[in-house]
């Protein structure tokens, strides 16, 4: 995960250096998960049939392959362009089957729990590549940032080449073909929990995306020195506090109902979401406090999506609907740093303070979304 958020990170950098509009930023950020997005259906839907070691083993490979071929020979929109998408597809081989590594090895029927820690160290992997990539590259420079990320990977290839035993994955009932969705959109309960999760992956990217550039632009902004840390470290710190949200978001809802709590989450997110863009000439303190608070609200219901999905998943389609689960919701989190690119750009370029207001707005609106269509898919 350290290479995941390297160029987020730095993005205010590669905005610089490479000259380019807020469109492109945004098409860069969002392009690894569209990567991603393409390709997970089948990686994940492997995993039925072969085990997801397997899968996850060549994504690690192909991750570090990607990170180091950016630092060496990424200069401008159009190869760094090519080679995140490379990289969202090497995501999509290392999360979603290193969930289903899991869920072969252990009861999800029983207890939540582990799947709920697993997708918090999504979170947990977000917090050390904004704070390592944002240190090394001001220290050092990008390229260097993006080396790290690649040894990283293939230390997580090492890991799960020396530790994991293999096995096999149950059969389903009834063989379909590999890409054959139908069976899950029978499937009520897992499309509700599906769909909020693509609108929140929509509003989560967009954030984690923009957020650094944002953070910059409120410091921009303030008349006195502020004594809080600088947007990358913010950043991190916004991402181990979802991990904590996630798992804790996820307890809440075993304990007090799991659709009731995810409407909860998702207003609240969404709502804070409307208006916190236009803070930004507010003391960067406070700033900074909105953007933890946001992080934990949105992170809030991430957990309890992934672990609705899994064990409403017909025996034997774990795979499969965890691939659909991925497609909508990374399909949804390309889309939301893009979105709000092209806001900005609308609204007046990152230098304006209603351009970020509308950019944040336009976040909180698609999480508003999420809970009528987890509605609109209850089980009748």
């Amino acid at each position: 995960m350290v290479g995941t958020f390297t160029f987020s990170a730095l993005l205010p950098s590669f905005i610089n250096e490479w000259q380019l509009t807020n469109i492109q930023a945004g098409w860069l950020s969002g392009i690894m998960l569209g990567g991603y997005a393409i390709s997970v259906p089948a990686l994940v839907g492997l995993t039925d049939r072969y085990d997801a070691k397997l899968v996850y083993l060549c994504g690690a490979a192909l991750a570090a392959i990607s990170f180091a071929a950016f630092a060496l020979i990424a200069e401008g929109f159009w190869s760094a362009l090519i080679l995140r998408a490379v990289s969202g597809i090497a995501l999509a081989a290392t999360y979603m089957p290193g969930l289903r590594m899991l869920v072969d090895r252990i009861n999800t029927q029983k207890s939540t729990r582990g799947v709920a820690i697993y997708t918090a160290s999504f979170s947990l992997g977000t917090a050390f590549s904004f704070f390592i990539s944002g240190e090394i590259g001001v220290a050092f420079s990008w390229e260097v940032a993006f080396i790290i990320a690649s040894v990283c990977a293939a230390v997580a290839f090492i890991l799960v080449l020396m530790t994991l035993v293999p096995v096999i994955p149950p059969e389903p009932n009834e063989k379909t073909a590999l890409l054959d969705f139908r069976p899950i959109f029978k499937n009520r309960a897992v499309m509700g929990y599906i769909l909020a999760y693509g609108v929140h992956s929509w509003e989560l990217f967009a954030y984690r995306s923009w957020l650094v550039a944002f953070l910059v632009f409120s410091l921009s902004l303030q008349t006195e020195t502020s004594i809080w840390p600088a947007p990358t470290i913010i950043a991190s710190l916004t991402a181990v506090i979802a991990v904590f949200a996630s798992i804790g978001g996820n307890e809440l809802a075993e304990r007090f109902g799991r659709r009731r709590m995810i409407y909860l989450f998702l207003i609240l997110a969404g709502s804070l979401g409307l208006f916190s863009g236009l803070l930004a000439a507010t003391p960067y303190w406070f700033v900074s406090l909105i953007m933890l608070l946001y992080a934990a609200l949105i992170q809030l219901d991430s957990a309890a999506l992934t672990a609705g999905t899994v064990t409403s998943a017909e025996k034997g389609r774990k795979g499969t609907t965890l691939g659909l689960h991925s497609l909508i919701g990374f399909s949804g989190a390309a889309a939301g740093p893009i979105v709000v690119g092209l806001v900005l750009d609308l609204g007046g370029g990152i230098n304006s303070l209603g351009a970020w207001g509308l950019g944040f707005a336009s976040m909180g609106f698609v999480a508003l979304l999420g809970p009528i269509g987890l509605w609109w898919y209850r089980e009748k």
